[in-house]
């Protein structure tokens, strides 16, 4: 009987024992909190899905139908998932023409549902007066729109100069529409502080910003206190529109996460850097989908016992054909499509889907431009259009065009294998607006000496490793460097190339004519800023007298602008049909290397200091002075030691 007893105690203690563990299990799954994320940046009016080149193949990639499907599929899962956007949300295809008037980029993150979005460099490419419209036309639209953070606007600093017309139609606009330095949102009982910030570089992207900024890391940190101040965080994130860059000295969303270390998540927008994993600075993560929509940042995250928050998980959804089109949002978009036609191709003598060639080159990715230091078949055809369109079509100069230039920051994406429509071509190019206040940054004619066109190359080879976006792609001036060398010497051999494929040895002082587009002629003084004024570039009219305004540098066909886009367009309507189906083929040169940049990639001695430029010969001058400099200080250190 006894141990009848002492069994049944056991095992009643057992009971007790175990259903403890069990419910002190359960109460704490209960009070861990857990935030579920989706994020995006840079979709860049990628409403619907496109064709381009990824991964080294062509693929049908992106939409917002396809990305509401993937975040219907996890509301599903999470009601209460928090949806992050940072920015560049317009500027890239056909529908940024309607960007004022429809804001059907803005008013299209709001149909995802997204708890907030950050203004982009690009939100500023229709000048002041565009973005303002598009703020009232998006709140007179009724549709629901995502709340709008932004804490680095130094409204104080400019209302103390004294507002200009801009400065003040912007105020009144973001006033308007609600901009806050930061947001609280609450997510599975989760208090959640959201504030956005806009970089430093994404402001030198912009010419002739109408607003002044904040230091981003200092703007960030009095907000943080404020929040800490005035709200019960949870957790505080940061929708920044400023990237990460290779070198961790210079990624500025790394060196905002190292000096606020408050932060818990920051989606960093801007560079279009794709993070297969988070990078990570203390207990500060930062997620990056890249751009277009093409990926969908997928993040879970867990609070820890000391306040803090772990990641337990970090995904990029690939957004493509697998994906099912949400139809009601595809209506949508659709609806502002339909537009595009009448009230812009038109203009032009095209139709968005209207093929203008066949493509069977493998083209580099737009990526490629900006990330290799190379010749790339992407630059040298667009570069290309510059010329044939200039000469064919325009009237106002009848000098041949010398040089035509693409650098890598206007290239917004490639074309795939196959046929190549006015929307590709678009895209391919879809920056800014015109003195005509049309879409699309016309071309520009401008002279430039000998001795700058070879200032031009040495700019390529020796700023653009500091500043990627002006990596050149160009037809007409050829050259060689080597990266080995020393920084404004790099460059060992530059030409030009005439129509028939002859050198042509440049003459100092001799002006020749050079196209770009009106974007470039603007970011010339970032250039100058980055060599300290060394490598400086004055463009001039044909007379030789300084461009003072670029606007009246424009190309003209008649009375219209010729768009940068529009002569890559007419470009490719004038292929020859070499299989007779009617459609122009992309050349097949452009499938072969034609040495307009020769990188030649030496550590020889002999190839590292001959043909030295007069920075070359400052700068080895410098080094042999401060060598001896060295040598007459380690002697007379010798000496006081011998007398000691």
């Amino acid at each position: 009987m006894n141990k009848k007893r002492n069994l049944a105690g056991i095992l009643l203690a057992a009971v007790f024992f175990f259903t403890g563990i069990f419910s002190i299990n359960v109460s704490a799954a209960e009070d861990t909190k857990k935030v579920d994320i989706m994020f995006l940046h840079d979709t860049h009016s990628h409403l619907n899905e496109f064709t381009t080149v990824e991964n080294g193949q062509s693929q049908t990639m992106g939409g917002f139908a396809k990305i509401k499907t993937l975040i219907n599929e996890q509301k599903k899962k999470n009601p209460d998932t928090l949806l992050l956007d940072a920015g560049d949300f317009s500027m890239g295809t056909l529908i940024q023409v309607i960007f004022e008037e429809e804001a059907s980029e803005l008013r299209m993150l709001g149909d995802l549902g997204m708890d907030v979005t950050t203004l982009g460099n690009h939100e500023f490419d229709y000048k002041a007066s565009g973005l303002a419209n598009m703020f009232n036309n998006a709140l007179a639209s009724g549709d629901s729109l995502p709340p709008l953070v932004l804490c680095n606007v130094d409204w104080e600093g400019m209302e103390s100069k004294g507002l200009t017309d801009e400065q003040i139609l912007l105020q009144k606009a973001f006033e308007n529409y609600g901009v806050e330095d930061y947001i609280m949102v609450e997510k599975n009982s989760v208090n959640i502080a959201i504030t956005g910030v806009f970089g430093i570089d994404a402001l030198a992207c912009v010419p002739n910003c109408p607003l002044d900024f904040k230091d981003p890391v200092e703007a960030v940190k009095e907000t943080i206190s404020n929040i800490k101040t005035n709200e019960n965080a949870d957790m505080i994130i940061c929708v920044s529109h400023s990237g990460t860059w290779v070198d961790e000295d210079k990624s500025e969303d790394e060196i905002l996460a190292k000096a606020v270390p408050e932060l818990d998540f920051i989606v960093s927008g801007h560079t279009h850097t794709r993070l297969d994993e988070p990078i990570v600075h203390g207990d500060t993560y930062i997620g990056s989908v890249g751009e277009y929509g093409k990926y969908l940042g997928n993040v879970s995250m867990t609070q820890k016992d000391n306040g803090r928050w772990a990641m337990d998980k970090y995904e990029l959804i690939t957004v493509d054909t697998s994906v099912e089109s949400d139809a009601e949002t595809q209506k949508k978009i659709d609806k502002f499509a339909a537009a595009i036609n009448d009230k812009y191709l038109s203009l032009f003598g095209y139709t968005k889907d209207q093929v203008l060639c066949t493509n069977e080159v493998e083209f580099a990715n737009s990526s490629d431009t900006s990330e290799l230091h190379t010749e790339l078949n992407l630059g040298s055809i667009m570069a290309d259009a510059y010329t044939y369109a200039v000469e064919t079509f325009s009237d106002t100069d009848p000098n041949p065009v010398d040089m035509a230039v693409v650098p890598s920051g206007t290239i917004r994406d490639t074309y795939a294998l196959g046929d190549i429509t006015t929307e590709n071509v678009f895209n391919s190019f879809s920056l800014g607006i015109g003195k005509d206040g049309i879409p699309g940054y016309p071309l520009i004619s401008i002279y430039l000496t000998g001795k700058e066109l070879k200032t031009a190359a040495e700019i390529d080879a020796s700023i653009s490793d500091l500043m990627t976006t002006a990596r050149l792609y160009t037809d007409g001036l050829y050259w060689h460097y080597n990266p080995n060398r020393m920084i404004l010497n790099k460059v060992t051999d530059v030409y030009l190339c005439n129509g028939n494929e002859e050198r042509v040895e440049l003459e100092d002082d001799k002006l020749y004519r050079v196209v770009t587009d009106f974007y470039t002629s603007q970011m010339l003084g970032g250039v100058t800023d980055l060599s300290f004024g060394l490598l400086s570039i004055i463009p001039k009219h044909a007379d030789g007298t300084p461009v003072t305004n670029y606007e009246d540098a424009i190309v003209m066909t008649g009375d219209q602008e010729l768009k940068a886009w529009a002569a890559i367009a007419a470009y490719m309507t004038s292929f020859e049909d070499t299989d007779g189906d009617g459609i122009g083929n992309v050349p097949a040169k452009y499938a072969a290397w034609e040495g307009r940049k020769v990188v030649e990639d030496s550590k020889n001695i002999f190839d590292l200091i001959k043909q030295p430029n007069k920075f070359g010969i400052a700068i080895t001058a410098i080094i042999i002075l401060l060598i001896l400099l060295v040598a007459v200080i380690v002697r007379l250190i010798i000496k006081l030691v011998k007398k000691l």
